[in-house]
């Protein structure tokens, strides 16, 4: 019994001095919690939209001022004209675009109808319908105190119009997103485990002191990937085309550049992995933990990041595949020019860099 008793205590010292061990038994779980709790929210909170009065009345700025001092919208800017909407949305920041009618306030008084025009955008159906609703919600609450003062039941009819997506279809939003989780869990993790196989086996010191050099050799390793990544994507293009009719409004070159970007951004990410993987057990754990679950919570794929707690909004910036959901949907649904894209392209093209320089000053020609 004492050496039953004193087998157990070892198994205790051993997993106590494994600081990986200990990350993954209570860091996890703790991790995952605060993720899931704060991340998946089908709520929203200040989102960004933009105002079109053309009444400029005292009626509309009490509604503006209404909505703005509530915790959901915050609203980014004011529009002149029509025109403006649609280079509004293509940039991005803007979720939707509330309209004032001309005489808004004049209507109110003499017909007791008043209308405003909630102009969304549906790349993402579930947010842009939420918008709808919360915002409907509001002018219903501001005529109800109204009508507590007047004697008159005014009335505020909401219009609601869709941009890219007036069908609200659901899969506008879950081809990118499906897309970017299968480019970065190929490229990255199977490259990681791929990389730390052979230094697991002990053959990735027979390939270094082989003729190729260390740079041949990880192109060696990763090119295969890279075909494979672009297979799938392709794939997913064609079956988001052909069967889910998912329109593709941009350049397809551009689509095509920013894909192979984003798949070398990936594999970058995959390597540097690599470097800090004694095991592919590790590597896999790492891939999981550190892609899988950020690229699902904390790119905006399914939960809008302006919802968000501030510092898991921080976090999400320094995540590849938020920046790639962003220029695919303004590319495929906004048919948006890389002039609109710029910013996020510099992003992916910096990480990219970043990730290679880090990897290259971890690399170790001799393994220990």
């Amino acid at each position: 019994m004492k050496r039953f008793i004193g087998f157990i205590k070892k198994e205790f010292y051993h997993i106590f001095r494994d600081r990986r061990s200990m990350f993954i038994l209570f860091g996890m779980p703790i991790a995952q919690i605060m993720l899931f709790g704060f991340a998946i929210t089908n709520e929203v909170n200040n989102v960004k939209i933009a105002i079109f009065d053309q009444s400029k009345d005292i009626e509309t700025q009490q509604i503006i001022n209404k909505i703005s001092a509530s915790s959901y919208f915050d609203i980014q800017q004011e529009i002149r004209s029509e025109a403006e909407i649609e280079s509004v949305f293509k940039k991005g920041k803007v979720k939707a675009v509330l309209v004032f009618e001309k005489d808004f306030s004049k209507k109110l008084q003499t017909q007791n109808i008043g209308k405003v025009q909630v102009i969304s955008d549906a790349t993402d159906p579930n947010m842009a319908n939420t918008i709808s609703n919360y915002i409907s919600s509001i002018l219903q609450n501001y005529s109800q105190e109204k009508n507590k003062i007047t004697p008159s039941a005014y009335q505020i009819q909401t219009q609601t119009q869709l941009y890219y997506n007036p069908e609200l279809k659901s899969v506008f939003n879950f081809v990118p997103g499906v897309m970017t989780v299968i480019l970065m869990l190929v490229s990255a993790m199977m490259t990681s485990i791929s990389i730390t196989r052979e230094k697991e086996l002990g053959t990735m010191e027979i390939l270094l002191v082989s003729p190729l050099k260390p740079f041949q050799v990880i192109i060696g390793k990763v090119f295969p990937y890279i075909f494979m990544s672009i297979i799938n994507a392709i794939v997913i293009l064609v079956l988001g085309y052909f069967v889910f009719e998912m329109p593709i409004e941009g350049s397809l070159v551009l689509l095509a550049f920013e894909t192979v970007l984003f798949i070398i951004c990936a594999l970058a990410l995959g390597i540097l992995i690599s470097t800090i993987s004694d095991s592919q057990q590790t590597a896999m754990m790492t891939s999981l933990f550190g892609l899988m679950l950020p690229v699902i919570l904390l790119s905006g794929f399914i939960f809008p990041i302006s919802s968000m707690p501030l510092p898991l909004q921080v976090i999400s910036n320094i995540i590849p595949a938020k920046w790639f959901i962003i220029i695919i949907k303004a590319i495929m649904l906004k048919g948006a020019t890389f002039a609109v894209i710029w910013k996020e392209t510099l992003i992916i093209i910096g990480m990219t860099f970043l990730f290679t320089i880090i990897s290259i000053k971890k690399y170790k020609i001799r393994l220990e």
